[in-house]
C-alpha cells in the first residue's frame, strides 16, 4: 500500500495525545484529521457522557464500530480513535487493514493529570478516578500491547510524538 494515501490511526487511552497529536500529524502530512469522538457526537447530536447515560455504552459501542466501518473504508486520514475502540478486535483488524496503527501509552499517574479537568469522559465519572484509570489500563492493557507500533507519550511534547509517527509511517512505506 502506498503510504500517500494510507490512513494513520491512533489508538491509546484516554490522555494519551491522539488528538493534539492527530492535529499536528495531519498538518505536517497535509492529510485530514478525524476525531471519531467528535464525529459520534454530532452524528447523535449529544455528547459521549449522555450517550452512555441515555442510550447505554452497548449503543455507543455500536455507533463507534460503525464509525470504524466508515473510516477504514476511506484513505488518506489520520484517524484519533476513542480509548475503548480496542475493545472490538474487528475495529483494529479493519484499522490494520487499510492503514498504519499506533498505540499511544503513558502511565496511569501521567494519564490521570492529563484528564483532571476533563468533562465528559463517562467511564471516568467516579468518586476515585486515578483508581478507575488503572482499573480500565489494566483491562485493556493486553489489547494495547498487541498493536506492534507503540509510542510512550510520557515525556514527549506532541510534535515529537508526531515526528516519531511520521517517521514510522515513511518507514512503512519503504
Amino acid at each position: 500500500m502506498n503510504s500517500s494515501n494510507k490512513n494513520i490511526v491512533l489508538m491509546g487511552f484516554m490522555g494519551t495525545g491522539k488528538t493534539s497529536v492527530g492535529k499536528r500529524l495531519a498538518s505536517m502530512l497535509g492529510m485530514e484529521f478525524v476525531d471519531m469522538d467528535h464525529v459520534i457526537e454530532a452524528r447523535a447530536g449529544k455528547v459521549i457522557s449522555r450517550i452512555f447515560a441515555e442510550d447505554g455504552e452497548p449503543r455507543f459501542r455500536q455507533m463507534e464500530r460503525e464509525l470504524t466501518v466508515e473510516l477504514s473504508g476511506r484513505s488518506g486520514l489520520v484517524i484519533g480513535c476513542g480509548g475503548g475502540v480496542v475493545l472490538n478486535p474487528d475495529n483494529v483488524q479493519d484499522y490494520q487493514r487499510t492503514g498504519m496503527v499506533v498505540c499511544l501509552t503513558a502511565s496511569a499517574e501521567t494519564l490521570f493529570q492529563r484528564t483532571s479537568r476533563a468533562r465528559h469522559r463517562p467511564l471516568l465519572e467516579e468518586e476515585n478516578r486515578f483508581q478507575r484509570i488503572v482499573d480500565l489500563l489494566e483491562k485493556r492493557k493486553s489489547l494495547y500491547e498487541a498493536i506492534p507500533n507503540r509510542i510512550d507519550t510520557e515525556t514527549l511534547s506532541p510534535k515529537e510524538v508526531a515526528e516519531a509517527i511520521l517517521r514510522l509511517y515513511q518507514a512503512s512505506a519503504g
